[in-house]
C-alpha cells in the first residue's frame, strides 16, 4: 500500500498513536491491514506490545519515519495503525444514541468515547455528517469505536422505520428536564447537530427534553450536553 492522507473514499483509514493503535488491535484485529511505527519509540512500552502482538498474529510491520511526516501524523505519535474500514449494526434491544446531522469531527470522536464510558455502545448517525472513520474522529474517540456499533440513515425517518426505540428528543426548549424523566427501555436520545439543534418538529416525536442550565448561556457544546444525558440516562440501565 503506497501511503496517501486520508481521503473519505478511501476503502481504509489510519489510527494515529499508540492507545488508539492498541485499542485497534485489541478488538478489530480482523480488520488490521498493517502497522507503521517510528523509529524514535523503540522503547516505549506501548509499541512493544504492539510489536508482539503484530509477531503473534502475522501482521505486517513497519519502521518507516517519513510515512509519519507524509500523513500528517503529530511529533509524539509513535504508531499508526492501517485499518479497513468495517460496518457494526445496531442491536434493535439496545438502547441508542442519535445524532442528527453532526458536523465537527472533534465532537463526534468525543462522544463516541463518552458512550462508551457511561456503557452506550449504539450509535446511529442521520446524513449529512461527519466522517465517522476520519483520523480526526479515530484520533478523539481514542479507539473506542472500535468497541461500538453503528449505522448511518439518510434521514430520520429511515432510522425511525428500522428501529422502534422510544425517542427522547434533547431540545434547549424540551418539555421535562432531563433529571425527571424515567426512562423506557430500549430508548434512543436524539441530538442535533452544533449550530441548529433539533428542528421544532422533534417535538412531536417521542418526548422532548432539556438540560436544566443557566441563563448564563445559551446552550451546551453538543459533546458536553451528550455527555450529561449519557451520565443520566445510564441510570436507567443500572
Amino acid at each position: 500500500m503506497i501511503p496517501k492522507r486520508y481521503k473519505k473514499n478511501f476503502a481504509h483509514s489510519y489510527t494515529f498513536g499508540v492507545f488508539p493503535t492498541l485499542e485497534l488491535l485489541t478488538y478489530r484485529m480482523q480488520d488490521v491491514l498493517g502497522i507503521w511505527l517510528h523509529p524514535r519509540a523503540s522503547q516505549n512500552s506501548g509499541v512493544l506490545k504492539i510489536e508482539q502482538i503484530c509477531q503473534q498474529n502475522s501482521i505486517p510491520i513497519e519502521i518507516h519515519e517519513k510515512i509519519f511526516n507524509r500523513l500528517g501524523a503529530r511529533e509524539n505519535d509513535y504508531a499508526i495503525g492501517v485499518l479497513r474500514k468495517f460496518s457494526a449494526p445496531l442491536d434493535a434491544a439496545a438502547n441508542h444514541l442519535v445524532l442528527v446531522n453532526p458536523g465537527s469531527r472533534g465532537n463526534l470522536g468525543t462522544i463516541i468515547r463518552a458512550m462508551l464510558g457511561f456503557g452506550f455502545h449504539d450509535l446511529s448517525v442521520i446524513e449529512p455528517a461527519a466522517d465517522i472513520f476520519h483520523p480526526d474522529v479515530l484520533r478523539a474517540a481514542m479507539g473506542a469505536i472500535f468497541q461500538m456499533r453503528f449505522e448511518h440513515f439518510a434521514d430520520f425517518d429511515a432510522y425511525k422505520n428500522a428501529y422502534s426505540q422510544n425517542i427522547y428528543a434533547l431540545m434547549t426548549d424540551g418539555a421535562k428536564p432531563l433529571n425527571m424523566v424515567e426512562f423506557q427501555t430500549p430508548f434512543g436520545l436524539v441530538f442535533g447537530n452544533e449550530s441548529s439543534g433539533l428542528p421544532p418538529e422533534f417535538h412531536a416525536i417521542g418526548t422532548s427534553l432539556r438540560i436544566p442550565q443557566s441563563g448564563a448561556i445559551d446552550s451546551l457544546n453538543l459533546s458536553i450536553a451528550v455527555g450529561v444525558t449519557l451520565y443520566q440516562a445510564s441510570l436507567a440501565q443500572d
